[in-house]
């Protein structure tokens, strides 16, 4: 039996070496929302993946949720951007910017002062955030999206994916996951409006939607990817009744864009609600492309279900953060160092760019 993981595999427009794809994962170094040399040297480190999607990176000042995380809308940043692809492709790498815009989740310390916490409709999230100035702080109720505010939002993720092509990477993946701010909308209990983008599983999906049709007329369908986590329970999401419904829209709709991939989150082996097997298969069954699966794999597990046809590549988290060699370590059935959790989201190399 030929084995998967290792093998070559068409994504859009490129071949990947193999199936192993790294996933994104916030890792808080860049100082002023700056991309820089410490992160093509991290992207760098691990781009023998097939492909590399970064960490999650704003479309807008409105966007920037945490403390130190990256922005893609300015030239300035486009030009840091630059050093990771240029990093990336001189290794024979391929990677995908992960455009993520946090709605609810931030608080105005992490974001410039002009910037604005906006979400689908004015619920604020529960619990703490971290900000640099004044450490752990409530979050902040959040300010309803007026129809303008929507369109301005949909145009940013377009200009940022413009933005991204320029600075040489492969595709951008619209994070539509973790009760961001599309997953926001897309849910109920974070989205009570009665407008055209609220209510119906159709008007609820439809910011997603229409995201999705202008960055793929912008800058190619090839190079759009789709990121989903239906159960998920972060950032206060709740199922509801009509959720693989829902979704099973979403993914047709995604479909018929023709966008290259969707990425299904399932973190149930961190403690999260478990992603049920109907949601993924109706999914599956409904979008006909690349289906990116991820959550608690390794290698035969992951191989596994290639084999099963469970989906077609595989993304890995964790285990990427302390093992850059990740893919030599799976090929040659090598111990996997486990990573220092103090240092995921701390400035500078610690626990970033010095494992081996």
């Amino acid at each position: 039996m030929k084995n998967l993981l290792f093998s070559e595999y068409t994504l859009g427009s490129m071949t990947l070496r193999n199936r192993i794809v790294m996933a994104p994962m916030t890792r808080s170094r860049a100082i002023n929302n700056q991309p820089n040399s410490l992160m093509a040297e991290y992207y760098a480190q691990r781009a023998d993946a097939g492909l590399l999607i970064t960490e999650g990176t704003s479309p807008s000042p409105n966007g920037l949720g945490y403390s130190r995380i990256p922005g893609l809308y300015t030239a300035e940043q486009a030009a840091g951007w630059r050093l990771v692809t240029n990093a990336v492709h001189a290794k024979g790498g391929h990677i995908f910017v992960q455009l993520m815009h946090t709605g609810r989740v931030s608080h105005p310390l992490n974001q410039p002062s002009a910037a604005k916490v906006l979400a689908p409709s004015a619920i604020g999230l529960t619990g703490i955030t971290w900000t640099d100035q004044e450490q752990l702080q409530p979050y902040p109720v959040p300010a309803a999206m007026t129809y303008a505010d929507i369109q301005e939002t949909i145009a940013e993720y377009v200009q940022s994916a413009r933005l991204a092509v320029d600075a040489g990477f492969d595709g951008v993946e619209l994070h539509g996951a973790n009760g961001y701010l599309i997953e926001q909308f897309i849910n109920p209990s974070a989205n009570q409006r009665n407008d055209q983008y609220g209510g119906s599983a159709e008007n609820r999906i439809r910011f997603a939607v229409e995201i999705a049709q202008q960055t793929a007329a912008a800058i190619g369908a090839d190079r759009v990817g789709f990121r989903v986590s239906p159960y998920g329970a972060a950032n206060d999401m709740h199922p509801y009744d009509t959720l693989e419904a829902t979704y099973a829209l979403l993914a047709e709709k995604l479909n018929a864009i023709g966008i290259v991939y969707i990425h299904v989150v399932d973190h149930s082996a961190m403690g999260a609600p478990a992603v049920s097997a109907s949601v993924k298969d109706v999914i599956r069954e409904k979008f006909t492309r690349t289906f990116i699966l991820s959550g608690g794999y390794d290698a035969q597990k992951a191989e596994e279900d290639l084999q099963d046809k469970k989906g077609d590549i595989v993304a890995f988290g964790r285990a990427f953060i302390s093992n850059p060699n990740l893919v030599e370590k799976f090929a040659k059935g090598l111990a996997l160092t486990p990573p220092d959790k103090t240092t995921f989201y701390t400035p500078g190399v610690k626990g970033y760019t010095d494992y081996m």
